[in-house]
């Protein structure tokens, strides 16, 4: 008897479930693609700038893997300058500079540095050296250095906060909260700013601060403090007269509270008080001008009269 076999019809299903799965996998591709699309066009970005931003990357990942397959085999020297090369001929070098943050300094010191790095291969731009060699400018307090690729350099300043005027034998100098100097400043413009003299008054600028936050309504009124023999300060105020504060950061405070309420109370700042002598607490002495002579006077008229 002849054998009958089906292998037709199984054929029949095998290429119809191939055909479904491979109709599931168009269906799902299209989805999928439909989705990324989609998600691309709500980004601002047109079809050059993809390009551009893919070709980008693409270098990119060509350069730092030639530099540690390079490093890998030992030779780093040859590898960066292997690495540099390419990356100038894919257009990554400085060609911009943006510079940021600059206020009151002249940016022009910024760019006079920066500009060195002008056309340098973005491999051999040395970011933490040119951020030192701007934090020696007198404005810089600190810096933000980056590259931003293909061929800008950005530079952001954090610049210093001019606090007072230093007087010095030959020039007014702007300074900081930290007592380092910024420019020189004519005397019409330093009238805003409270002045210290004194050697080394500008390293107790922060210790001044402090001793003046101890009477709050003092602080507007000072006009000038003077560092006397490095241990000690006497304040000028608006109206001339002068407060001679013992030595000690405590006792320079207790002292300036005690004038506070006592200004208060008696109105001493604007008076015929020339001098208030501190300097022995509790006493304070105060100087009148010509009063020493007056009393001279009186002294020799009583004689005279007996």
């Amino acid at each position: 008897m002849a054998r009958i076999t089906r292998s037709g019809s199984k054929g029949v299903r095998r290429a119809a479930k191939s055909q479904g799965r491979s109709a599931g996998a168009r269906r799902a591709k299209a989805a999928t693609g439909g989705i990324v699309d989609r998600a691309l066009a709500l980004l601002p970005f047109s079809e050059d700038q993809w390009s551009t931003i893919w070709l980008t990357l693409i270098i990119g990942a060509m350069v730092g893997l030639g530099f540690v397959i390079a490093n890998l085999a030992g030779v780093p020297a040859m590898a960066q300058a292997q690495v540099a090369a390419m990356a100038s001929d894919a257009g990554f070098e400085v060609k911009h500079v943006r510079v940021t943050g600059t206020n009151r300094m002249d940016e022009r010191q910024v760019y006079a540095r920066a500009l060195a790095q002008r056309d340098r291969p973005m491999p051999l731009v040395e970011l933490e050296a040119l951020r030192a060699e701007l934090r020696t400018l007198p404005w810089v307090k600190d810096a933000r250095v980056s590259a931003q690729l293909p061929a800008t350099l950005a530079i952001d300043i954090v610049e210093r906060e001019p606090h007072a005027v230093l007087e010095k034998p030959d020039r007014l100098m702007l300074i900081d909260r930290d007592g380092a100097e910024l420019a020189p400043i004519a005397r019409e413009d330093a009238a805003d700013y409270l002045r210290v003299s004194g050697p080394g008054a500008a390293r107790q600028v922060a210790a001044l601060d402090r001793l003046l936050a101890a009477a709050p309504a003092m602080g507007p009124q000072v006009a000038a403090a003077e560092w006397i023999g490095n241990r000690r300060w006497n304040l000028t105020f608006g109206s001339g007269q002068v407060l001679a504060l013992p030595e000690g950061d405590d006792e320079g405070a207790s002292a300036l509270v005690k004038f506070a309420r006592m200004d208060g109370q008696n109105r001493l700042i604007g008076g015929q008080v020339a001098t208030f002598d501190m300097r022995s607490p509790p006493r304070i002495y105060m100087r009148v001008p010509g009063r020493a002579d007056a009393i001279a006077l009186e002294e020799a008229a009583a004689g005279i009269s007996e």
